[in-house]
Parts: C-alpha cells; sequence; structure tokens
C-alpha cells in the first residue's frame, strides 16, 4: 500500500513516514498543495494523509476539493483545530476521516486501516487524472485545458462546467444538476445561467451548435452531454 503524506513541517513528514513505514506501508511525501496534486495524478497512492493548515494556496480544504474533482483516493485530513466546524468543512470537502493533533502513531494506523477496510469493502473507480478528445486535452489535477495544442483560458465557472461534463461522459446531465454541483442548490430554477455559460464554453473550443458539435452535446429541454469518450 502507498501512501501519500501532506504536510508543510518537514519535521511532521519525516515522523509520519518513519512510523508507517515501520508498519509495512510505502510513503511518499509532498510539501505544499500542488506537490500533492501532482504527486496522486502520477503515483496513484492508496490513501492520502493531508494537513488541513499547509502555509501556501491551495490550503488542505482546497487540495481535497480538487482531487474529489476527479480522483476517489481515499483522505485522511489533520488539524490542530479538533472544533466540529473545522472537522465539517473537511468532510464536506470530501475527506474521508478527521484526526485532530497531536495524535499518536497507534492511532493514525487504526484510522488508515479503518480507512482502507472500507475502501476495499466498497471499491471504486476513478476517472483518469487526464482527458483527451480529439484535439481537446483536460488536466484535471491542475485545472488547465488545452485545444489543439493551445492553452484556454476558463473562467472558474465555465472550467467547472466542463469539468462536470467531461468527467461524466456519455451522461446526460440535467440543467438542474449543473447549477446545484456548480453554483448550489439554491440555484436550481436559474436554467438560463447554464446556457449563457454553455455558449461562452462552446466559442472557446470553437464549436457551433449548429454545425459542428464535437464535445457538448445538446439535450433538447433536459441539459447537455460530453461525447462518450469510447
Amino acid at each position: 500500500m502507498l501512501i501519500l503524506i501532506v504536510d508543510d513541517e518537514q519535521q511532521i513528514r519525516k515522523l509520519l513516514q518513519t512510523g508507517l513505514t515501520g508498519y509495512g506501508y510505502q510513503v511518499i511525501t509532498a510539501a505544499n498543495g500542488s506537490e500533492a496534486l501532482t504527486a496522486v495524478a502520477q503515483r496513484h497512492p492508496d490513501l492520502v494523509i493531508l494537513d488541513i493548515a499547509l502555509g501556501n494556496d491551495p490550503d488542505g480544504l482546497e487540495v481535497c476539493r480538487r482531487l474529489r474533482e476527479w480522483s476517489q483516493v481515499p483522505i485522511i485530513m489533520l488539524s490542530v483545530r479538533g472544533d466540529e466546524r473545522t472537522k465539517v468543512q473537511a468532510l464536506d470537502a470530501g475527506a474521508d476521516d478527521y484526526l485532530t493533533k497531536p495524535f499518536s502513531m497507534e492511532e493514525l494506523r487504526a484510522r488508515v486501516q479503518a480507512v482502507l477496510r472500507r475502501v476495499s469493502l466498497e471499491p471504486t473507480s476513478s476517472p483518469a487524472a487526464t482527458i483527451t478528445v480529439g484535439d481537446l486535452f483536460i488536466d484535471l489535477a491542475n485545472r488547465t485545458v488545452k485545444l489543439a495544442g493551445e492553452e484556454i483560458h476558463f473562467t472558474p465557472i465555465e472550467y467547472d462546467i466542463l469539468r462536470l461534463l467531461a468527467t461524466h461522459p456519455g451522461k446526460i446531465m440535467t440543467h438542474r444538476a449543473i447549477l446545484a454541483q456548480v453554483w448550489g442548490s439554491d440555484y436550481a430554477d436559474m436554467t438560463h445561467y447554464v446556457r449563457i455559460y454553455i455558449n461562452q464554453i462552446r466559442k472557446k473550443l470553437r464549436e457551433d451548435p449548429a454545425a459542428n458539435v464535437r464535445y457538448i452535446l445538446n439535450e433538447p429541454g433536459i441539459g447537455y452531454r460530453f461525447v462518450d469518450l469510447d
């Protein structure tokens, strides 16, 4: 089993790496959020131990949210704060478990075993860290999009919509589903938002919905569907 430890304090990284290696796990480390995202995309760890308070951008919560856009790797979040609000934030971001510092290595070992056991009982498959369809290349780990080798700038909302569609190829995503996942449940009736942003995305992808649809298919009155990757 390969475990990724993400913490901006070198002493903690070494301590956890030594302890978990002693329990028989293979361990790799990352000192910041960017390194963590790259490590998950390239090394495919079986579990991530992620500190919330990384001393840079992105912080642990943002790293967790980004990972959940394309990966179901189990995540145990660490924090010196043990209040309920912080725990809820971590779990809402997609963490599988939460551990308050300081803790013993035996407690961490127990949490790791419990999460891995739970995952083994409910196996899931994670989408690839990149998506390629024709000339379109989406790097989910780094939130970048290229068309015919040229990087295309998307606003955060435009990217979130494209990412949502592209990670569910061939599946119809209703207007309400897109609104709920990108804007939140309070926007469930704002279907015109989706149409406006889809049009903007299509222009950047050089799509003409009337004559040249290569990536985003329209389901009239229902929503949209990304082309099937098969």
